[in-house]
Protein backbone atom coordinates (compact mmCIF):
# COMPACT_ATOMS: atom_id res chain seq x y z
CA UNK A 1 0.00 0.00 0.00
CA UNK A 2 1.52 3.31 -1.10
CA UNK A 3 0.67 6.51 0.73
CA UNK A 4 2.01 10.05 0.78
CA UNK A 5 4.17 9.02 3.76
CA UNK A 6 6.40 6.51 1.95
CA UNK A 7 9.27 8.90 1.24
CA UNK A 8 9.12 10.35 4.75
CA UNK A 9 9.37 6.91 6.33
CA UNK A 10 12.17 5.84 3.98
CA UNK A 11 14.17 8.95 4.88
CA UNK A 12 13.84 8.19 8.60
CA UNK A 13 14.88 4.55 8.15
CA UNK A 14 18.01 5.73 6.32
CA UNK A 15 19.22 7.35 9.56
CA UNK A 16 21.97 5.28 11.18
CA UNK A 17 20.58 2.99 13.87
CA UNK A 18 16.91 3.35 12.87
CA UNK A 19 15.24 -0.01 12.30
CA UNK A 20 11.75 1.16 11.55
CA UNK A 21 9.32 4.00 11.23
CA UNK A 22 5.55 4.16 10.86
CA UNK A 23 2.59 6.50 10.71
CA UNK A 24 -0.19 5.36 13.04
CA UNK A 25 -3.67 6.60 13.89
CA UNK A 26 -3.55 8.04 17.42
CA UNK A 27 -7.20 7.16 18.04
CA UNK A 28 -7.11 3.43 17.29
CA UNK A 29 -3.46 2.49 16.72
CA UNK A 30 -4.03 1.28 13.16
CA UNK A 31 -1.02 1.51 10.84
CA UNK A 32 -1.43 4.05 8.04
CA UNK A 33 1.99 3.29 6.50
CA UNK A 34 5.11 1.55 7.75
CA UNK A 35 8.73 0.82 6.91
CA UNK A 36 9.98 -1.58 9.59
CA UNK A 37 12.58 -4.31 9.87
CA UNK A 38 11.67 -7.97 9.88
CA UNK A 39 10.92 -9.14 13.40
CA UNK A 40 8.94 -6.09 14.49
CA UNK A 41 5.34 -7.00 15.34
CA UNK A 42 3.96 -3.99 13.48
CA UNK A 43 0.28 -4.06 14.46
CA UNK A 44 0.97 -4.66 18.17
CA UNK A 45 3.78 -2.10 18.27
CA UNK A 46 1.63 0.46 16.43
CA UNK A 47 -1.29 0.09 18.83
CA UNK A 48 0.91 0.34 21.93
CA UNK A 49 2.99 3.26 20.59
CA UNK A 50 -0.16 5.22 19.68
CA UNK A 51 -1.58 4.60 23.16
CA UNK A 52 1.70 5.67 24.79
CA UNK A 53 1.83 8.88 22.74
CA UNK A 54 -1.85 9.67 23.43
CA UNK A 55 -1.35 9.23 27.18
CA UNK A 56 1.81 11.38 27.16
CA UNK A 57 -0.02 14.09 25.18
CA UNK A 58 -2.95 14.07 27.61
CA UNK A 59 -0.62 14.14 30.65
CA UNK A 60 1.32 17.06 29.18
CA UNK A 61 -1.87 19.00 28.55
CA UNK A 62 -3.27 18.17 32.02
CA UNK A 63 -0.07 19.46 33.61
CA UNK A 64 -0.53 22.76 31.78
CA UNK A 65 2.54 22.21 29.59
CA UNK A 66 0.71 22.29 26.27
CA UNK A 67 0.85 19.69 23.54
CA UNK A 68 3.69 17.16 23.69
CA UNK A 69 6.31 17.99 21.05
CA UNK A 70 8.52 14.89 21.12
CA UNK A 71 8.29 11.64 23.06
CA UNK A 72 11.29 9.41 23.69
CA UNK A 73 11.17 6.08 25.49
CA UNK A 74 14.56 4.64 26.37
CA UNK A 75 14.69 0.88 26.78
CA UNK A 76 17.40 -1.67 27.42
CA UNK A 77 18.23 -2.16 23.73
CA UNK A 78 16.96 0.96 22.04
CA UNK A 79 14.48 3.78 21.82
CA UNK A 80 10.99 4.51 20.65
CA UNK A 81 10.48 8.10 19.49
CA UNK A 82 7.16 9.68 18.58
CA UNK A 83 5.69 12.96 17.36
CA UNK A 84 2.10 13.65 16.44
CA UNK A 85 -0.27 15.92 14.58
CA UNK A 86 -3.86 15.74 13.32
CA UNK A 87 -4.67 12.37 14.92
CA UNK A 88 -1.57 10.81 13.33
CA UNK A 89 1.56 9.70 15.17
CA UNK A 90 4.95 9.27 13.52
CA UNK A 91 6.88 6.59 15.43
CA UNK A 92 10.52 5.56 15.00
CA UNK A 93 12.32 2.52 16.42
CA UNK A 94 16.04 3.08 16.98
CA UNK A 95 19.01 1.26 18.46
CA UNK A 96 20.66 2.63 21.60
CA UNK A 97 23.66 3.85 19.60
CA UNK A 98 21.49 5.93 17.24
CA UNK A 99 21.89 9.70 17.36
CA UNK A 100 18.58 10.74 18.93
CA UNK A 101 19.28 14.40 18.18
CA UNK A 102 19.36 13.76 14.44
CA UNK A 103 16.36 11.47 14.66
CA UNK A 104 14.42 14.13 16.56
CA UNK A 105 15.33 16.77 13.99
CA UNK A 106 14.26 14.54 11.08
CA UNK A 107 11.04 13.55 12.82
CA UNK A 108 10.09 17.16 13.54
CA UNK A 109 10.78 18.07 9.91
CA UNK A 110 8.73 15.06 8.78
CA UNK A 111 5.86 16.16 11.00
CA UNK A 112 4.90 18.61 8.27
CA UNK A 113 3.99 15.65 6.05
CA UNK A 114 1.37 14.57 8.58
CA UNK A 115 -0.74 17.60 7.75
Amino acid sequence: MKTQFGETLAALVRQRGVSGSMVVSEADGIIVDANVAIGVDGPVFAALAASLYRKARLASEAAGLGRAAFLQLEAERGRVCAVGRSDLVLVTIAESRANVGLIRLEMLKALEALG
